[in-house]
């Protein structure tokens, strides 16, 4: 692990921490065969449910990754 050689000031700390920026999370919006709208996030597996709103399995890019 790095070890700093000298203290850094409360000026440059604050500084630095100040840079750091919270973002919302960008939402994918999409449409099912029902007329449900749905928002999930992109790049990330969706759970799959059957008509009941039992969930079957998760899936990302039309393929199945995981059981639930």
């Amino acid at each position: 692990m790095a070890v700093p050689k000298r203290k850094m000031s409360r000026a440059s700390t604050r500084m630095r921490r100040a840079q750091w920026k919270a973002t919302p999370p960008t939402l994918v919006k999409a449409i099912d065969s029902n007329g449900k709208v749905t928002y999930s996030l992109p790049h990330r597996a969706k759970v799959v449910e059957d008509s009941a709103g039992t969930p079957l399995f998760m899936e990302y890019k039309g393929r199945k990754v995981a059981d639930v």
